[in-house]
């Protein structure tokens, strides 16, 4: 009696999670992307890669990578993307499993992101200036070795994210019901607020509604949990170190750190820069989004014209 009580209890939870699994899904329902301009689709490998692009073609063209989170998409340039795009031939897309691309249940890898930016730029870009924002920092960097790029500007890049790969993980959050749930309550808004002021936002004041509800509906489309899941078990590190990859480039480079990072701090971004010979840009009272947070001083610093930041070689 009490296995069969015990049984009934797991089997209703199941059930409870997979129905709260599908009211999520349809509570989010289709969305519209966050960034002004002409929307346009890039097909490779199979995906439908979603990209903005806004600006003067005949201006030097400008790539915007967004970094890697659970609700992650080219939506976090939207507070440069128009200004970029007054001086530059802007072109943000959303990197396969995440946004407006396609979301397919694939074993997402950092050797696929480091393919896709390298096709990216040779396919859709000449001399580009190109801009990548935390882990995706390192898929630039690798794919600078075997495309011409103006610049690269890293913001708080790094080759290290969560630790060893641990398949268990892996499964546990790609698995239909339990994983979902699991994966649900980690793009809850509630939780998305919590993941910015842990290590985001330096004025939480800065995250507006807006940006969490886009979060949330991209974080509760089908799919979405793929690519999230290999990047917590860790198989989205790549194998090459982002410092030795960095020195090794014959193409000028500049980091972006915010002061106040944890997850990946300034002292890491000093030691990185001094092995690169790169130039590092600190902006104070920032961690990880220095661009969301401080826009025109970042539009400057791509620009080459950087005035009121700290400046160190």
């Amino acid at each position: 009696m009490k296995l069969r009580k015990a049984l009934g209890a797991v089997v209703g939870a199941v059930g409870a999670t997979a129905a709260a699994n599908r009211v999520l899904q349809s509570r989010a329902g289709a969305f519209e992307p966050m960034l002004d301009g002409e929307q346009g689709t890039y097909r490779w490998r199979g995906f439908d890669i979603a990209y903005t692009e806004a600006g003067d073609p005949s201006d030097p063209d400008l790539v915007l990578f967004h970094g890697i989170n659970a609700a992650a998409s080219s939506h976090e340039f939207h507070t440069v993307f128009d200004t970029l795009a007054e001086d530059y031939h802007v072109i943000a897309p959303d990197l396969p499993g995440f946004g407006h691309t396609d979301r397919p249940p694939l074993l997402y890898s950092a050797s696929l992101y480091t393919a896709f930016v390298r096709d990216f730029i040779e396919d859709n870009t000449a001399d580009a200036t190109v801009v990548a924002s935390s882990l995706t920092g390192a898929y630039a960097a690798s794919a600078a070795q075997e495309v011409n790029v103006e610049e690269l500007v890293l913001i708080c890049p790094t080759d290290t994210s969560m630790g060893n790969r641990t398949v268990w993980l892996r499964s546990l959050l790609r698995a239909p019901v339990i994983g979902e749930g699991i994966y649900n309550l980690t793009v809850s808004k509630a939780s998305i607020r919590h993941f910015h002021a842990d290590h985001g936002y330096y004025d939480m004041d800065n995250l507006t509604e807006d940006v969490v509800d886009y979060e949330w509906q991209s974080g509760h489309q089908p799919g979405a949990r793929f690519a999230p899941a290999s990047f917590v078990s860790g198989f989205l590190d790549p194998e090459d170190d982002l410092g030795e990859v960095l020195a090794g480039l014959d193409v000028p480079v500049t980091m972006v750190w915010g002061e106040d990072a944890d997850i990946t701090p300034l002292s890491k971004g000093r030691d990185m820069a001094e092995q690169a010979d790169a130039m590092l840009v600190v902006f104070g009272d920032s961690l990880l989004l220095p661009h969301v947070e401080h826009p025109g001083e970042f539009v400057d610093v791509v620009r080459d014209r950087v005035t009121s930041v700290t400046v160190e070689n």
